[in-house]
């Protein structure tokens, strides 16, 4: 249903990236210094990965098939820009989580790649590799990481200035 409404108002789909986007934010907010919390997130953001990418459908591949192909997202490529809104949160709380983005870009950039491997080794689930999935989903990932770093930065801020005027009203 939701893939039909964005198929329809293509030009949707950035607001939505933006929107998961803002919503990662403030819940990385509230929740920077809660690891536990992080980690749920990122598990929680992890499962519409796996439902969209690993659940069989009703279609039947026969062989090994995976399209290798590298092209930049428009507007109207929702699919390829759905990826990027797929791999966005579980790469920001899993960066906010560890603290460690390059390793959490490389863990995203390896699920996307044995998400993809999957689906051309087991043609029962019915889905084809591609490697622009693979792409789209790292640039999502690059740019949970880039908002982590963001959000990290302002809650260090934040800590520093209320450190500093706690010490000044004592």
């Amino acid at each position: 249903m939701i893939t039909n409404f964005l198929l329809d108002h293509s030009a949707l789909v950035p607001v939505a990236i933006l929107l998961v986007a803002l919503v990662c934010a403030a819940l990385g907010r509230v929740f920077t210094r809660r690891r536990r919390i992080l980690w749920a997130l990122a598990g929680l953001s992890l499962l519409p990965v796996f439902a969209l990418t690993l659940v069989p459908t009703v279609n039947r591949i026969d062989g090994i098939l995976c399209t290798v192909q590298f092209a930049m997202p428009t507007l109207g490529t929702v699919e390829l820009l759905a990826n990027v809104a797929l791999f966005l949160p579980p790469a920001y709380f899993a960066a906010l989580a560890t603290g460690r983005p390059l390793t959490t870009l490389a863990a995203g950039a390896g699920l996307s790649a044995v998400i993809e491997t999957l689906q051309a080794l087991v043609p029962a689930i019915g889905r084809a590799c591609d490697t622009n999935d693979w792409l789209m989903n790292t640039v999502g990932a690059v740019l949970g990481v880039l908002l982590a770093l963001g959000t990290g930065r302002l809650a260090d801020r934040r800590c520093q200035s209320g450190s500093s005027t706690g010490a000044m009203s004592s």
